[in-house]
């Protein structure tokens, strides 16, 4: 069993700050990348950054300088780190781990979403 928690979301002002934390525990080996997603309402899920193993990172354009993406020391957690937030930030955003389990099986798994919303 791997579990995915997310913690970090909330309501902010626009060109406030917010720190996303994800955690993942369980029934892992290894994990190789992760990454944060976001899904607002009526439209699809989209990528928002992402972080390999070796600390590479990808950013969606529309985040770009705004955004920054980092693993703990224990290359089990990931933050996201959000500046300088605009209402089109508003979304449920979503941890994914791309991960091996002790069973050797390689997997994503998804945490259960944190809300964020940017209003005044």
């Amino acid at each position: 069993q791997v579990q995915l928690v997310e913690s970090g979301g909330g309501l902010v002002q626009p060109g406030g700050s917010l720190r996303l934390s994800c955690a993942a525990s369980g029934n892992i080996f290894s994990i190789y990348n992760m990454g944060w997603y976001r899904q607002a309402p009526g439209k699809q899920r989209e990528l928002v950054a992402a972080i390999t193993s070796g600390g590479s990172t990808n950013y969606a354009d529309s985040v770009k300088g705004r955004f920054t993406i980092s693993r703990g020391n224990a290359k089990n957690t990931v933050y996201l780190q959000m500046n300088s937030l605009k209402p089109e930030d508003t979304a449920l955003y979503y941890c994914n781990a791309d991960l091996r389990t002790t069973a050797m099986s390689r997997l994503a798994y998804w945490g259960q979403g944190t809300q964020v919303t940017v209003s005044s």
